[in-house]
């Protein structure tokens, strides 16, 4: 299926590893130009490298801490003309109401929340002059599935899931699609740290990480690259009359009440 994506520029954030990764190496592989950023001076040059050398496309990075607003006009300001922006950098910290500060809090919101609200923000405007672009917001099944021992990340998903959707029930009339994915449980370095805490937690065995993926559907994580593949999707013209729509990506987990 030729999905009309070769030549398009795309600026995925949190670029390093995981699914911003998986998500560039996917978009390559359509004949994607790109735009990748992270913190990781060093695994930004690594993965620009091999993306470019396998598939011939334009690599372009630029480390940088999207935390700072600083940062996310600068970094607007270098990729220029983008046709697709993937909004993945986010590690909002997990844990309770009472063993969350207000500096965890904020930490974490600023990067994923404001800087999804921000880094949209500044893409659209552009985007809308031109008549034409997306914009997906990895976002997260936690918005969905409400976490109290993972309240900040379930209160901040939910708040960019209705955001993904009051922008982009209008934007069309503009030219530009919105859109949302909300993976769940995925296989990258964070949840294996996740899924080591809850066996250890569960069973006082941290490798024991079968058992508890058993509750999960399929007994396994999504692979990295079934969200990535996804976005390439939504972005591409086969999708082109969907947005300020979300799609969850987990499984059935939140279908079936996570149970």
């Amino acid at each position: 299926m030729d999905l009309h994506l070769t030549g398009k520029r795309v600026l995925i954030t949190g670029a390093s590893k995981g699914i911003g990764l998986a998500a560039a190496w996917s978009f390559a592989r359509e004949g994607c130009d790109l735009c990748l950023t992270a913190r990781s001076a060093e695994l930004l040059a690594d993965n620009a490298n091999a993306i470019g050398t396998t598939t011939g496309v334009a690599v372009d990075v630029f480390p940088a801490d999207l935390r700072s607003a600083d940062d996310r006009g600068r970094l607007i300001d270098a990729c220029g003309d983008i046709d697709v922006l993937v909004n993945n950098a986010g590690d909002v910290p997990g844990g309770s109401l009472d063993r969350l500060d207000d500096e965890a809090w904020r930490a974490g919101w600023e990067l994923k929340v404001f800087g999804y609200i921000d880094m949209t923000r500044r893409m659209y405007s552009r985007m809308r002059e031109r008549g034409r672009g997306v914009i997906i917001n990895d976002i997260g099944a936690a918005g969905e599935r409400f976490d109290a021992g993972y309240i900040a990340g379930s209160t901040g998903n939910a708040a960019l899931m209705t955001f993904t959707r009051a922008l982009g029930a209008r934007s069309l009339d503009e030219g530009v699609r919105v859109l949302g994915v909300n993976p769940g449980l995925v296989a990258t370095d964070r949840s294996v740290m996740m899924l080591r805490a809850m066996a250890a937690s569960r069973f006082g065995d941290a490798d024991r990480v079968d058992d508890v993926l058993a509750r999960f559907p399929g007994g396994r994580c999504a692979a990295p690259e079934e969200i990535a593949d996804a976005m390439v999707f939504l972005a591409s013209e086969r999708s082109a009359h969907t947005s300020g729509v979300i799609l969850t990506i987990d499984g059935g987990f939140c279908a079936a009440g996570g149970q």
